[in-house]
């Protein structure tokens, strides 16, 4: 499978040595979140996106599921919850549902695919910080890259953080403002800090590359603006069609 950067890909990897090798494993298209509206993706049918868009805030209490949904880093612990959640009463490993994996776990974890292990090495989460958005990449370790907000001082803080250590950052990472960002202001600072066409370039500039490729290696998720992953799409199909080769015409 292809991979968007090298070196990181194999720090985690590496995290495996001495594992036992399994067969690679089909892990599906993501579980749809049928737990709470706000976590619920959105297309937009009529292809606007409103950039204007502002949330009336990050920090309000949520339902039970949604928090757990919203608090646990690994994106394939995240499907399988929803999943169990979904199903109402069905009884929940209190495992899956922790923020982060104890280290006496997450060797086993990753055993059966390297993908299991995505998400997982990002960074704990301050105390009053929350997720406010991610990218999860199809690659051979599923990374994600997420934007964290706390209050602080009666502004709102933000960082953008992966799970290299910064390492596929490349833009500003921190910013701060005094109300919820504009979905336009999220994207700019977050696809700003990552920046999503160097891997978009790495992996798809060969001539029997597919638009669908590209679309399917990357999704948006936030439980903020329902339009994140649609304007993420739209940079996506911006990138193709002015790819140097050509081919995206």
């Amino acid at each position: 499978m292809k991979h968007p950067v090298e070196s990181p890909q194999v720090t985690k990897l590496g995290k495996l040595a001495g594992a036992r090798a399994t067969p690679a494993v089909s892990l599906g298209p993501p579980v749809p979140d049928q737990i709470a509206g706000d976590l619920k993706e959105t297309d937009a049918e009529d292809g606007q996106i409103d950039l204007g868009f502002r949330p009336s805030s990050y920090f309000r209490p949520t339902a039970l599921a949604t928090h757990v949904l919203r608090s646990v880093k690994g994106a394939e612990r995240r499907r399988i919850l929803a999943a169990i959640l979904s199903e109402g009463d069905a009884p929940l490993p209190l495992a899956l549902a922790e923020p982060a994996l104890p280290a006496s776990l997450l060797r086993s974890w990753g055993t059966s695919h390297p993908a299991m292990l995505g998400g997982e090495y990002l960074p704990e989460r301050r105390a009053t910080e929350m997720e406010i958005a991610r990218i999860t990449l199809q690659s051979v370790t599923q990374d994600v890259i997420c934007l964290y907000a706390a209050q602080a001082r009666g502004r709102i803080r933000y960082r953008v953080v992966d799970e290299y250590g910064g390492d596929t950052l490349s833009g500003r990472a921190r910013r701060t403002s005094s109300q919820p960002l504009t979905l336009g202001g999220l994207a700019e600072f977050f696809l700003g800090a990552w920046n999503p066409e160097p891997v978009l370039g790495a992996n798809f500039s060969m001539p029997d590359s597919t638009l669908d490729e590209a679309l399917d290696f990357m999704r948006g998720e936030s439980a903020f603006y329902p339009q994140f992953d649609d304007l993420l799409r739209q940079r996506i199909r911006s990138w193709w069609a002015q790819r140097p080769d050509g081919a995206g015409q």
